[in-house]
């Protein structure tokens, strides 16, 4: 036998096997490389009101158009609370402003993709999502699968299927999904993991109405923070997803579950385990609170419903803080109905 023509004949099936797996393995990703996904770069200026879409908010008989309500995390719903003014609705990802309009005021900006990967879904019918017409992109870098969606779409220029690199126009800004209108006419974009591929089959079991887009559903995807992400990784680029969640997602609660067998989000994302494969027995989940999980380890323990083992202590309603995943306050949580949801699509127990 030539020894050669045997190490290629294995190194082909190899790649073959790879190729099949759901979300391949992470040394075969590439390097993470971000662009903005338009011509806005004001994110990186003195200005940053400037990359963000405002929200029209009323709060305590006041009217306001608050740039802040266009930046990730809890920057909605204000209330007044025991720890002080607390913003309680988590927004997923940044509103980013258009640069351009023609002269009826409509937006030309293109929408391009804000790094290499594979378009896997597009939704062309508007009312089919409060996301309007939006489309996804998987990445597969180095060190997990993450997934770009963009939102608001004013038209899709892609296919499912198709590859494109960062850069790649994919659509133009738009003003389509629910409560936006010409004026606040954006891009809403999003970094996210998937929770769970199982996700069409919970969704045909615990929620209402009819699933247009597959596992590609917002509801099952989990959004970090994207605009943090891109000042990170301008002039690292070194950086990996890995280091920037641990940064910029601290903990701020812990769930311990009874089998994390089918903890896929650990297999398609390794760092959040430190390396180790889900497997049977208890787990202990930590997140952060936008519940975003930034670790997993197996643990000895005797339960047989997942449980909240830690929380970050708050002299306010633990609801609030967590988007109404924990109940309680103080020193001590439980998970609510909408937590329990969660645990059990991330869990794949349902």
């Amino acid at each position: 036998m030539n020894p050669k023509r045997f190490i290629s004949g294995a190194l082909a099936v190899v790649a073959l096997i790879a190729a099949l797996l759901p979300w391949g393995s992470a040394a075969a990703g590439s390097p993470m490389k971000l662009s903005l996904p338009t011509e806005n770069t004001a994110i990186f200026s003195k200005e940053p009101w400037r990359f963000y879409m405002y929200t029209d908010r009323s709060f305590e008989g006041k009217k306001s158009k608050p740039w802040q309500g266009g930046t990730y995390g809890f920057s909605r719903n204000p209330k007044r609370t025991a720890e002080g003014l607390l913003y309680t609705k988590l927004h997923e990802g940044v509103d980013i402003s258009p640069v351009r309009r023609d002269p009826s005021g409509t937006p030309t900006d293109a929408v391009r993709a804000i790094s290499d990967g594979k378009v896997v879904h597009t939704n062309h019918q508007a009312n089919h999502s409060n996301y309007g017409r939006y489309i996804v992109i998987e990445h597969r870098w180095t060190d997990g699968t993450y997934y770009s969606l963009y939102a608001h779409l004013q038209s899709i220029r892609v296919k499912p299927g198709q590859k494109v690199q960062r850069g790649t126009q994919i659509g133009v800004l738009g003003w389509t999904g629910r409560g936006i209108n010409l004026t606040r006419a954006h891009l809403h974009l999003e970094l996210n993991l998937m929770v769970h591929s199982d996700f069409e089959r919970y969704h045909d079991r615990f929620l209402s109405g009819k699933n247009h887009h597959t596992i590609y559903n917002g509801i099952n995807l989990v959004g970090v923070d994207v605009a943090s992400l891109f000042k990170s990784a301008r002039g690292n680029s070194k950086l990996t997803m890995a280091e920037f969640i641990r940064a910029a997602h601290p903990p701020h609660y812990r769930v311990a579950i009874p089998d994390g067998s089918k903890l896929e989000i650990v297999n398609r994302n390794p760092w959040i385990s430190n390396g180790k494969k889900a497997q049977p027995g208890p787990w202990e989940l930590t997140f952060s609170r936008e519940g975003v999980p930034i670790a997993a380890r197996p643990i000895q323990a005797n339960i047989t419903k997942p449980v909240v083992t830690w929380v970050k202590p708050s002299k306010t309603y633990h609801s609030y803080q967590t988007k109404g995943y924990l109940t309680g306050s103080g020193r001590t949580a439980g998970l609510s109905p909408s937590g329990l949801g969660f645990i059990a699509l991330l869990t794949g127990d349902f």
